[in-house]
């Protein structure tokens, strides 16, 4: 008999497993924070040590702006130091309207050419 009731109190149950990944993902979302506070200070240390003014090539600028895209204004105007938030979202105004201009399938205007040899 108290081998069906162990049997039986081994089994998990949805509260226990929703406690255990709850635990667990805590651990791993205080350690994000960790992680972010280390490299935000970091970034202000580093940023200190640069020329007061630097520019971005257009692939720095075009990758802040598909990553600063994602967290929004509010939270880039806490973060970002190297560029203004309103710079970085530009540049990526700028990217999505270059990829949607349609440059790339536009033809000079009239009648195709012909080959010389027809």
């Amino acid at each position: 008999m108290s081998h069906g009731l162990l049997r039986w109190s081994l089994k998990p149950n949805i509260t226990s497993v929703a406690r255990l990944l709850a635990f667990v993902t805590g651990l791993v979302n205080h350690e994000l924070l960790l992680k972010n506070e280390y490299l935000l200070a970091e970034n202000r240390i580093l940023k200190a040590h640069l020329q007061p003014r630097f520019r971005l090539s257009r692939p720095e600028r075009i990758r802040l702006g598909e990553i600063g895209k994602r967290p929004g204004r509010k939270l880039l105007q806490q973060v970002a130091h190297v560029a203004n938030p309103d710079t970085i979202l530009g540049g990526y105004r700028k990217l999505v309207a270059e990829k949607l201009d349609g440059s790339k399938q536009r033809r000079s205007p009239g009648r195709p050419r012909t080959a010389w040899e027809i």
